[in-house]
Formats: structure tokens, sequence, C-alpha cells
């Protein structure tokens, strides 16, 4: 059977390009949304016959459970998790003057979207030959090199940086390579026009869900180099 992979909210921008590129490379891709109804619309727009539109909430216990249910009914394992579900770029707001409703809604699903897909992945994660996480994260995550910015997603991709090294740690034991992927500033609906063709954001998550077994683990890159944390 194909390698398995599931990307969340992988109906527009960087996701669909993932799921596209995963598939022609022969991965069957589990497109995942909130609305089931777009990412049908997106897997059509792909035309790939190893990609299939599913619904996924990041924030919803019940509905991540739920997917987890009909993976391992269907596939038994699964084989890589992209986390690439996130909200809120919030250029508008400053530290001292956050709107804290947006901040808790950034952590929900840029950090606890993640940490909840691993915690319940994990089982069907360590099934696989070949298991891989790939945390789509941000330069602006990084502390090195941290200034004044968008406030709430700053924060809740500088956790999920931490979250990916203690994941790395504790299933490096069960050959489950974990890292955090920098996309670089991309022309999508979230990070604007002026930024680089999605496809070369996408490419650089691609090779992290690809890495061989001896790849790196509990890294942080961009482009395939390592970024500063």
């Amino acid at each position: 059977m194909s390698a398995i992979a599931l990307v969340t909210g992988a109906n527009r921008g960087i996701g669909k390009e993932v799921c596209r590129q995963l598939a022609e490379r022969g991965m069957l891709v589990l497109l995942t949304a909130r609305d089931l109804t777009k990412a049908r619309a997106a897997c059509q727009e792909i035309a790939s016959d190893n990609i299939q539109p599913m619904q996924l909430d990041v924030t919803d216990d019940a509905s991540i459970q739920a997917l987890r249910d009909a993976i391992e009914a269907e596939y038994e394992r699964l084989d890589v998790l992209v986390n690439n579900a996130a909200i809120h770029y919030d250029h508008w707001q400053k530290a001292l003057k956050a709107d804290f409703n947006i901040v808790s809604e950034a952590i929900g699903t840029n950090l606890y979207g993640p940490w909840r897909m691993a915690k319940t992945f994990a089982p069907l994660l360590k099934k696989s030959a070949g298991p891989r996480i790939v945390n789509v994260s941000s330069g602006s995550g990084s502390l090195a090199t941290m200034g004044a910015g968008p406030p709430a997603y700053n924060v809740s991709k500088t956790a999920l940086n931490a979250l990916t090294r203690m994941l790395a740690a504790e299933l490096a034991a069960d050959g489950v390579l974990v890292n955090a992927i920098c996309p670089g500033w991309v022309a999508t609906e979230m990070g604007g026009a002026g930024g680089r063709p999605i496809a070369d954001g996408a490419a650089g998550i691609v090779w992290a869900a690809t890495l061989p077994d001896d790849g790196p683990t509990g890294g942080f890159f961009r482009d395939q180099q390592p970024l500063e944390w």
C-alpha cells in the first residue's frame, strides 16, 4: 500500500499545494478541512486519484477522534502527519494592546491543534515503517530574530517549535521524525501579495514529510536549511 499522508487545513494555499506534491510522489493523501464541501472542491481542483477529501476541525476533539477512527478502520496506520492548519496572522496588533480572544484562538488552532493531532494519531504513526510529523511553523516564531510583530501568531509558533522538540524526543525510540518547517513568506490568503510562489513554500514541507530514516528530527528548517530557534 502507498504511504498515507494526512494534511490539516488543506483546502487552500500551502496545505493544498502540499497535498498536490505528495500525491505526485505516489502517496495517498487525505486532504482535510473544517468544511467538507471545501475539501471536496480542493480535491476537484487538484484532480488526482491519490487525494481524498475528509472533514477535520483541529480544535474539536470529537472531530479528530472520528477521523482517527475512520483512518484506523480503513488503513490501520498513518505514515505522515502534516500539521498545517493555522489562523490569525495578527499584524494589526501589538503585544501591549493585544485582544486576548484573538490570542486564545490562535493558540487553540496553531498550538493545541497540532498537539491534539499528535497525541491522537501517535498510535497510528507508530504502526508505520517510516513515520513523519511535520509542524508548519514560521520564522516569526524564532526567538533569535523576534522583535515586535503579530503577537498571537508569533507566540503560537514559538510554542509550536517547543512542542516539536518535545515530540521529537518522546517519539525518537519509535522512529518518528518530527520537524518544524518555515515555508517562508508565501503569497497565500494569509501571507498576502508579494511573497514567494506557493509551490516553493510547500516544497520544504514535502521534503520533511519524505525524509529518509536517517534524516534529522527535532529541527527547525526553511528550504532544507536549519533556522535559529
